[in-house]
């Protein structure tokens, strides 16, 4: 019995406690719940274009609903009735409905063509919000991108360093790593973009006709 009693006061104090303490972390921080990089990226992108819909003033939320709503199968059934009711009711079709607007329809034609006027409006000013904020998410793609290169830059340079301090003999060129660590134009590649998105003009196009002689 002695013996058991000194054996248990042998143990040391930190390990008798670190049971509890492993408790207390894993109750605090359970393993396995850490969102990873795709949770926070997504959770990121969500509260962005949260802000986004929150930021937008009265009129482009009306704009925005009435441009969701219109698109809708509802309102294309609803249409289809309005039509058809109102060319039966004028046409004599229905009895106990007198014509109040007969062929060719005016006032049915006003009507849609004015709600063809403020539809088109409406999903106007939706359609160049839509357009300012792709405008901001392509920006974003750039900076990011810009940034991207330079970090890339500067690991080429980091194991560029580390190679030539160990001697380590590499596949790639001292060129190829020169011309990868050179910053980008980003006019000079704009323009050579535009030079290549030119059409150029078929060899075969060229009028080769003889000329007619006097």
């Amino acid at each position: 019995m002695a013996t058991v009693q000194t054996q248990a006061m042998s143990i040391p104090i930190d390990n008798r406690r670190e049971p509890r303490r492993s408790g207390r972390v894993d109750t605090h921080e359970p393993k396995g719940k850490r969102p990873s990089a795709l949770e926070e990226n997504v959770e990121a992108i969500k509260k962005w274009e949260h802000a986004i819909l929150l930021g937008r003033s009265k009129a482009e939320q009306i704009s925005d609903w009435i441009a969701y709503t219109a698109g809708r199968g509802p309102v294309l059934v609803l249409h289809v009735l309005w039509f058809g009711f109102w060319m039966s009711a004028n046409a004599g079709v229905i009895r106990g409905v007198r014509p109040f607007d007969p062929f060719p329809f005016p006032l049915l034609t006003t009507a849609v063509s004015l709600e063809a006027i403020f539809l088109a409006l409406f999903v106007l000013a939706s359609q160049n919000r839509l357009a300012r904020q792709a405008d901001k998410r392509s920006h974003l793609d750039l900076q990011i991108d810009l940034l991207a290169e330079r970090e890339m830059t500067a690991v080429l340079q980091l194991l560029q360093d580390i190679a030539r301090h160990l001697d380590v003999q590499t596949t790639v060129t001292s060129e190829q790593l020169r011309d990868l660590m050179t910053k980008t134009d980003l006019r000079h590649l704009t323009t050579r973009m535009d030079e290549l998105a030119e059409p150029t003009a078929p060899a075969d196009s060229v009028d080769k006709s003889p000329a007619r002689t006097p």
